[in-house]
């Protein structure tokens, strides 16, 4: 995934501008008495009104957005038509701040607009808007209508419908079917005013006020309190995103397993970083559930521990070094091998040209040691500038980092940025012919991505081969909640052939030598269930050692309620065959002062 900090440089700005759907064509004023909220609204997720100007659409306002780009505020009837199919409730965008306050009557008129959070390309759900507003207060005070209730009972076990194929997939005319699709109930009450009771909280708040929980606490529950994805099919409906109408000082800085008691009120709304949202104008309270950060154990004298730890863009200037340290000293004990994901260049994102990224890791190490940990020594390539994607300017790479006093690191001359590194055949044992060397870095499949880095490493006299993997990332894809039902995938077809470079590489070895001990390991970027991992593991050559774990265990991100596998370790059928241990240590995705938004992942076996 790309970063959630990169990917929400906007996350409190709802909205930039106001698009719509399709031209807004101006058309005579609907008649004033005959159009109700639910009339713009309408029984599909566009207005039969977008487009037209509407007169004296009355209603009671149910919160105010003073922040951002997209300041309004929402109104709702009282007086409801018999259709749960049909909102009671709108958005008025009126671009500065609204003299508009809760409890409100008022009277709109305006534009009937339906704006696509992100922009048509998205693929996103669009929300209907009355936008170039003239409001008149008819009366204020007055009482807020009764807020509908989303709990388990009203939420559908079935995520969304099959998407029309006559409109490439799309929802958007289909009749809403709220007492069947979750995401169709909450279309049928977007704008409205909502609550929420006590609730788990399924995803850290972060630096954007907003946090996750589930309303379905028996839906799919990690052992800590999170929601586990555990397939395509298993979208979790219970999730819900939580943001505030207040200040963000005063959003709770909330961990997984905590829950927000009591009752969350106000109105929803739909953004393009996670769909749908209740919008609290009035935020339980944080009542914290004690989750601490995990331990792994230590290996053993005969076993060799091989870790893979996403860092987050670390460079010089960071000030998570001694963090990291801790983390890989304290919590991951110390591996033998570690694998570094996204470990930037010596000067970070400044685009001069630099790729060299010693400075960086000689200050982690340096953390390591002061830490308590081993002095470790480490290999990598370079990456030719600008050409493996991340950051702009940061040229991410992956690092081996081992100790030596426990393992060795094989050097064989050769390996640079752009030569591919193969494998040889020698006194009955495979080799490679670079250590360290990078897999087919020409090939197609790692444009402006980051190329896989091959050593080998020796344990008590054994050879194992290691390869570090950060595949390209989930971005382009559509949303859980687009448009598009199912939403498409786009991005996996790079991962697919990135898997199947890896895949064909793991083959030579084990072609050269049967019994190799092959670990292929890091940010996979996909899912153990994903075809990019059943590529991976093609013919037996690999198998991903996180599936065996509990399912209520296989995580190592966490993203919109959804605990699910991004890192993974896959073993050659050498290391799966005898005994191994396989441990995700969640130190990371699920809190909310988080240093990466990774978990490292640890592997312990007998070579």
């Amino acid at each position: 995934m790309p970063s959630k900090n990169s990917s929400r440089l906007a996350a409190l700005t709802v909205a930039a501008v106001c698009s719509t759907v399709s031209a807004v064509v101006l058309t005579s004023p609907a008649h004033a008495d005959a159009i109700r909220i639910h009339d713009i609204q309408g029984a599909t997720r566009t207005s039969p009104l977008a487009g037209k100007q509407v007169t004296d659409v009355a209603g009671v306002v149910t919160g105010v957005r003073t922040y951002g780009s997209s300041k309004g505020f929402w109104i709702q009837d009282t007086a409801p038509d018999d259709d749960p199919a049909t909102s009671e409730g709108v958005f008025v965008f009126t671009s500065s701040a609204p003299k508009a306050a809760a409890g409100d009557a008022v009277t709109v008129s305006g534009t009937v607009s339906e704006y696509v959070p992100g922009g048509a390309s998205s693929g996103n759900q669009s929300v209907t808007e009355i936008t170039k507003p003239t409001v008149a207060v008819v009366s204020s005070g007055n009482a807020l209508p009764a807020a509908t209730a989303i709990d388990a009972k009203s939420v559908p076990a079935a995520y969304a419908p099959e998407g029309d194929p006559a409109a490439n997939g799309s929802v958007n005319a289909l009749p809403l079917r709220p007492s069947k699709y979750a995401l169709d109930l909450y279309e049928s009450l977007e704008g409205m005013n909502v609550r929420v009771g006590s609730s788990r909280v399924v995803t850290a708040s972060d630096a954007y006020a907003e946090l996750w929980v589930t309303v379905k606490p028996h839906e799919n529950p990690t052992r800590r309190g999170g929601t586990v994805y555990g397939s395509y099919g298993s979208q979790n409906t219970g999730r819900l995103q939580i943001q505030s109408l207040g200040t963000v000082a005063d959003f709770p800085a909330a961990n997984v397993g905590d829950s927000l008691a009591g009752r969350t009120e106000g109105p929803l709304d739909y953004t393009q970083f996670g769909g749908y949202t209740l919008v609290a104008r009035e935020l339980g309270t944080l009542d914290k559930g004690g989750l601490e950060r995990e331990t792994t154990r230590q290996q053993k004298r005969g076993e060799l521990a091989v870790a893979t730890y996403n860092v987050e863009n670390l460079d010089p200037t960071d000030g998570t070094f001694a963090a990291h340290a801790a983390a890989i000293v304290d919590h991951l004990q110390s591996p033998d091998v570690v694998s570094l994901e996204e470990i930037q260049d010596n000067n970070g994102a400044k685009d001069d040209g630099t790729v060299a990224a010693d400075v960086t890791v000689n200050k982690l190490i340096d953390a390591i040691v002061a830490a308590g940990g081993p002095k470790y020594d480490w290999r990598s390539v370079d990456p030719v500038n600008d050409q493996d994607g991340g950051e702009p300017g940061g040229n991410i790479r992956q690092v081996f980092l081992f100790n030596p006093e426990r393992v060795s690191f094989t050097d064989r001359a050769g390996g640079d940025s752009t030569t591919p590194v193969g494998v040889t055949r020698t006194h009955g044992r495979a080799a490679l012919t670079a250590s360290p060397g990078r897999i087919a870095p020409a090939d197609e499949a790692w444009k402006n991505s980051r190329k896989p880095l091959a050593g080998e490493f020796v344990f008590r006299g054994k050879t194992v081969f290691v390869i570090a993997n950060h595949f390209a990332s989930k971005g382009g894809d559509q949303g859980l909640t687009a448009q598009y039902q199912p939403p498409a995938r786009s991005s996996e077809t790079q991962r697919h052939a990135q898997a199947d470079a890896v895949n064909g590489f793991v083959k030579e070895i084990l072609k050269a030598q049967k019994n190799a001990d092959v670990v292929t390991l890091g940010d996979i970027n996909d899912f153990e269930f994903s075809g990019t991992a059943q590529r991976l593991e093609d013919g037996g050559a690999l198998w991903s050692a996180i599936k065996s774990l509990p399912r209520s265990e296989r995580y190592t991100y966490d993203y919109q309620g959804n605990s699910q596998v991004l890192d993974q370790i896959l073993i050659s059928p050498s290391i799966r065959h005898d005994a191994f241990a396989y441990d995700s240590v969640h130190i990371n995705s699920e809190f909310n002062d988080q240093i990466s938004d990774h978990d490292p992942q640890v592997l312990r076996f007998r070579p």
